[in-house]
């Protein structure tokens, strides 16, 4: 009787954000998650208990007959463990789910290997809805390769194939669209408690950005005093941040970039 793709056994090295997030939704779909590793063993016992999987703090006892190890680590942990990560279990098929990492990390330590890469920002508190998240597989077979995307596509309705080279490009793009964000609304959040005005004032601004970039290339959705370079209000702006030099100078560099770009 021919497997269900579900009937495969997975462990996950690792218990962060994204892993959380992977594995309860690879659970919800009916796969079966054998084991969750983590060096700490309330984040491993916790993602565990939710997934009805084993759970251990010790690599040695990662067991050594799952079909697929997902490796979701900090990029320095994951390189430096790496040897003994796979030690005892080269037959699976392991993945690592960083953008960053090309996947020949792999080669000349395994047989099988590659990555799955959800491009999303995770949070453990909060649930995301994977059927729009794009996620971007490589292999170094053409057998595996399918195999992921077959996973991959249970999860979710845009799947593709990436070399690590695309992958890094995705990465760093990502890191604009996503990270360089969120910052900028942290510095706006500093900026409006200092004159006791509350963050939620900017959602629907934040909400109709990214509603327009849905729609309209972003070089064609930007507005604001530095796409027509308004030295009186960017002037202004830098005076009012005088006592923060760092976010002054960031202010300057930024508006000069979007004025250069315009």
């Amino acid at each position: 009787m021919k497997r269900s793709i579900e009937d495969t056994s997975i462990v996950f090295i690792g218990a962060g954000n994204l892993a959380t997030n992977l594995a309860k939704e690879l659970y919800y779909k009916g796969f079966r998650i054998a084991q969750i590793y983590s060096r700490t063993v309330e984040a491993a016992q916790v993602l565990a208990q939710t997934v009805e999987a084993e759970y251990t703090t010790d690599l040695s006892t990662v067991i050594n007959n799952a079909r697929l190890y997902i490796v979701s680590l900090k990029d320095t942990a994951f390189v430096e463990l790496l040897p003994e990560i796979i030690l005892g279990k080269e037959k699976g098929l392991w993945v690592h789910t960083a953008g960053s990492i090309p996947m020949n990390v792999w080669e000349g330590q395994i047989e099988r290997y590659g990555v799955f890469y959800p491009m999303q920002t995770f949070s453990k508190q909060r649930k995301v809805d994977f059927s729009d998240i794009p996620i971007f597989v490589e292999s170094n077979s053409a057998e595996d390769t399918r195999f992921l995307k077959d996973i991959a596509a249970v999860l979710s309705e845009r799947v593709y194939e990436a070399t690590s080279e695309q992958r890094k490009s995705l990465h760093l793009a990502a890191v604009f669209t996503c990270n360089f964000t969120n910052h900028m609304y942290t510095l706006a959040a500093d900026l409006l408690e200092k004159y006791e005005l509350p963050f939620e004032v900017m959602l629907p601004l934040i909400d109709e950005t990214a509603r327009k970039v849905h729609e309209l290339n972003p070089h064609l959705a930007q507005t604001g005093p530095a796409i027509r370079y308004d030295k009186n209000v960017i002037n202004n702006h830098l005076q009012m941040l005088v006592d923060e030099p760092q976010i002054q100078e960031l202010y300057r560099l930024i508006s000069e970039s979007i004025h250069r770009l315009s």
